[in-house]
């Protein structure tokens, strides 16, 4: 499965180390603004995302976890 993420917030956004060690594979490159990331997710689950805005000077973090579809 995979994921589509659009970075719509006019500035940067980094991926948090997290999203590989819970099994989705991307390029793990900041995501510019208006830029696309695909995210591939393993069989049999689903996205869960959550981002973290760290102010003006750190900047925004992105989780793209897949926890297990029990449906």
């Amino acid at each position: 499965m995979k994921f589509i993420y659009c970075n719509d917030t006019g500035r940067e956004v980094s991926i948090h180390p997290a999203t590989e060690s819970h099994g989705v594979e991307c390029d793990m490159a900041t995501i510019k603004p208006l830029e696309e990331r695909t995210f591939h997710l393993p069989e049999n689950t689903y996205p869960w995302v959550k981002m973290w805005d760290y102010g003006e000077k750190h900047g925004l973090s992105l989780l793209v976890s897949a926890p297990k579809d029990e449906d």
